[in-house]
């Protein structure tokens, strides 16, 4: 892409990689900012973000988090950079809140988290040494295990909100560190064909999944939701069964199951936003549109963003 201006490409902001930032410049900035935090915390500041807590804040660490991926995914770097502040905001604006609260302080944070890399990278601030990923894999998680020695399981520590399929992700590669795996990855399509059965046998009376190719010829046929309360536990129950699966079949080629879903999901949208240009610039409601224009439009979007890609990868 190209930058929206040109004097800021990368190419002109560039230093030689892991050089830090100019403190003298950086310092005096960052000072303000902390100041500008605390005083809409103080008595004479912002009635809202004084009345913040660590629990009521948490909605928008998230947030931000989400909204700094969507900017890394669109490769723009002003919104990459507005995004990082509002992340740093959020940091920033929780340790005030913590110190408010006579938790810690910010300085107690910068300080651990300063320790930490130091000590789970022996092969760089110590005496070990490490040739590839997998060795440095290999020290961060010996220095994590002397850290966490007090846990009582491997899965401690995964947080309990992550997004289900991350924390699957996650739940299976530390059963994975100590062997608990299956020694071919292929067997996990296997295991995927059985879990769908088993989902199937709960969601139909003979266990068979009618072949019903895709289409848009027939008729829409109502869904009848699962009213049965012990019914809909055991499909449940079936159902994450199979995206444990998924998950791990992710993670066994190397893919991040969470990430891999957020881009489906933000594909699907571009295209369904498609389909409601193209009735507007032909003059119909949604509602009234048939299923067959809307594939068709949705068909449409897909061709365009395949052949635009395909110019991309040309130039």
């Amino acid at each position: 892409m190209t930058p929206d201006n040109p004097a800021d490409s990368p190419s002109d902001i560039a230093h030689p990689q892991g050089v830090p930032p100019d403190f003298a410049a950086l310092l005096p900035e960052f000072q303000r900012f902390c100041e500008i935090v605390a005083t809409l915390r103080s008595p004479d500041g912002c009635p809202w973000d004084r009345e913040q807590t660590l629990a009521t804040i948490k909605p928008y660490t998230l947030e931000e988090t989400y909204e700094l991926l969507e900017a890394i995914d669109s490769d723009d770097n002003a919104a990459i950079q507005e995004e990082l502040g509002d992340v740093l905001l959020q940091v920033i604006l929780d340790a005030q809140i913590a110190a408010d609260e006579r938790r810690f302080e910010l300085i107690d944070v910068v300080r651990q988290i300063a320790e930490k890399m130091v000590q789970r990278h022996p092969h760089v601030f110590g005496d070990q040494h490490a040739e590839t990923t997998e060795d440095v894999k290999r020290h961060w998680n010996a220095a994590k295990n002397h850290e966490k020695r007090e846990r009582t399981s491997l899965l401690e520590g995964i947080p309990q909100d992550l997004p289900q399929l991350a924390r699957a992700y996650r739940v299976a590669a530390r059963a994975a560190s100590v062997g608990y795996d299956f020694p071919d990855r292929c067997m996990l399509f296997d295991k995927l064909k059985e879990e769908i059965q088993e989902l199937a046998d709960e969601l139909f009376d003979d266990g068979v999944i009618p072949v019903v190719p895709a289409s848009i010829e027939p008729r829409r046929i109502p869904d009848e939701h699962i009213q049965e309360a012990d019914r809909k536990a055991r499909v449940e129950s079936e159902l994450g069964d199979v995206l444990f699966v998924a998950a791990n079949i992710a993670r066994r080629w190397g893919i991040n199951p969470e990430e891999a879903l957020r881009k489906s999901n933000a594909k699907f949208s571009r295209r369904f936003q498609a389909i409601e240009r193209a009735m507007k610039t032909a003059g119909r409601s949604m509602e009234e549109a048939t299923l067959a224009e809307m594939e068709a439009a949705y068909q449409a979007a897909k061709r365009r963003e395949t052949e635009r890609a395909g110019d991309e990868n040309r130039s």
